[in-house]
């Protein structure tokens, strides 16, 4: 049983990958995947960029948009690796331009899907609309719409309920950490898949609240309205980051636990119940970050 030392306390984060899970420390990373041998193949890798390192970055509202790079980079790395294991194929390093081009590409995809379609919608319709908040307020509610049908649709597909699935494990396993649990596949299945730190949450929480900041926009030349939602973009995810930590540190408090509930709800459709191998995967990912000593 790995020991906890409370001074040197850190929010682990991870996400699922393909037959596997990465977990996150302050410091490194690791990765852990099921070969279709059936072993569990493990690589780790130091964080050393100065994103990471320097204490800038580490400030309140700067920290946020880290992590948003970091779970682009670092994700992207990690399902290319993760494909490369699971499908018996000589590692590939996916480093540098290609990374970067891979990462610029999603976010590009992300934003224009979820940000960007929904204004152009409205404005096929915004002559006959009056008013600019109900305006504003029709393009949140498109946006949002799309984010849920996005989900729940791919949810249906045999493979990503597959990924989901270790995405539950990854909760779980984390959820057995921080409760100062056995990190056994007995101990951890009793935990929930749930998690106030995810990222399903945590993108429903920025999809929210840019609802109610554009609605304060008004109504200004189309142009305007499209670089106001990509301006705002930075802020309103680094607002988000900093409640949703300060919710996870605060869950005893009713109306924090109230707040967070949509997002921990929503998570019922990102997750799905892993059986004892992927738990076995998610816990050795933990382990050899836990082994790296990476808070010290």
């Amino acid at each position: 049983m790995v020991e906890r030392d409370k001074a040197k306390e850190f929010d682990y984060g991870g996400q699922a990958v393909m037959e596997g899970v990465m977990m996150r420390g302050r410091n490194s990373m690791a990765v852990a995947v099921r070969h279709p041998s059936g072993r569990i193949v493990i690589h780790n890798e130091p964080l050393e960029s100065p994103l990471y390192t320097s204490r800038w970055w580490r400030l309140p509202f700067l920290r946020g948009l880290v992590i948003l790079w970091d779970t682009l980079a670092l994700g992207m790395r990690s399902l290319i690796y993760s494909a490369n294991v699971a499908l018996e194929e000589e590692e590939v390093e996916f480093r540098g331009p290609a990374v970067w081009g891979l990462v610029l590409v999603s976010l590009a995809f992300a934003i224009g899907i979820f940000f960007l379609l929904p204004l152009l919608l409205v404005g096929l319709i915004d002559r006959f609309i009056t008013s600019a908040l109900v305006s504003n307020l029709i393009e949140g509610v498109l946006r949002l719409g799309l984010f849920l049908g996005y989900i729940g649709l791919i949810g249906r597909l045999p493979d990503i309920g597959r990924f989901f699935a270790y995405h539950g494990a990854e909760h779980k396993t984390i959820n057995a950490y921080e409760a100062g649990a056995p990190l056994d596949p007995a101990s951890v299945a009793a935990y929930t898949t749930a998690h106030t730190r995810c990222g399903t949450g945590f993108l429903l929480f920025v999809l929210v609240l840019s609802i109610l900041v554009f609605a304060l926009l008004g109504r200004p030349p189309f142009i305007w309205r499209i670089l106001s939602r990509l301006l705002l973009i930075p802020l309103i995810v680094s607002l988000v980051y900093e409640f949703i930590k300060f919710a996870a540190r605060h869950q005893d408090n009713p109306l924090l636990r109230a707040l967070v509930s949509p997002g921990l709800a929503l998570q019922s459709l990102t997750t799905r119940e892993p059986d004892e191998e992927m738990l076995e995967v998610a816990i050795a990912a933990l382990e050899s970050l836990l082994a790296a000593k990476e808070e010290g």
